[in-house]
């Protein structure tokens, strides 16, 4: 197969899933491509057992909020090719009302933890999981704190008065 570029790529992609699978971009060279829920497992499984893709190296699981969009919360699997070093990054969308997502840890176990730490932070539940409970958090905490669902700021806090800054 030679050298694998991102062309390539895209082209087995492409050739296996068709339209399911977009292209995003291509940020410093890292691809990028979007694909749904349903499709997911099935993506990760090709390029992770594709004789010549080899992306056998889960670098990271981890999630985006974007309170704006329909599909707000976005969740990202990084993967390597360590034979080709080469690095695609993969998102799926999901509605705010309905986080959940089949688990990758049927693929890779090192998915465990970055599943509940992404759980977690950001509330989405990976189905499937063995043992899907917080990680870094409390656990009776009733939010998700990376989630943009609350004021940056707490609007009754004395110190920011101006007076205290001669304003």
């Amino acid at each position: 197969m030679g050298t694998l570029t991102n062309e390539i790529l895209l082209q087995q992609i492409t050739d296996k899933f068709g339209n399911k699978v977009k292209l995003i971009g291509e940020p410093y060279g890292l691809m990028t491509v979007e694909t749904d829920r349903d499709q997911i497992i099935d993506v990760l499984t090709f390029l992770k057992s594709h004789s010549q893709l080899q992306f056998i190296f889960l670098t990271d699981i981890t999630a985006i909020h974007y309170p704006e969009q329909e599909n707000s919360i976005g969740v990202i699997y990084h993967l390597h090719s360590l034979v080709h070093n080469v690095r695609i990054r993969i998102k799926v969308f999901l509605p705010d009302g309905d986080v959940r997502i089949p688990t990758a840890s049927v693929l890779w176990n090192g998915a465990n933890w970055m599943e509940r730490e992404t759980y977690d932070f950001f509330g989405v539940d990976f189905e499937g999981h063995p043992n899907l409970v917080r990680i870094l958090n409390v656990d009776d905490m009733t939010v998700f704190p990376m989630r943009k669902e609350y004021p940056l700021e707490d609007p009754n806090r004395v110190d920011k008065k101006d007076f205290y800054f001669g304003r």
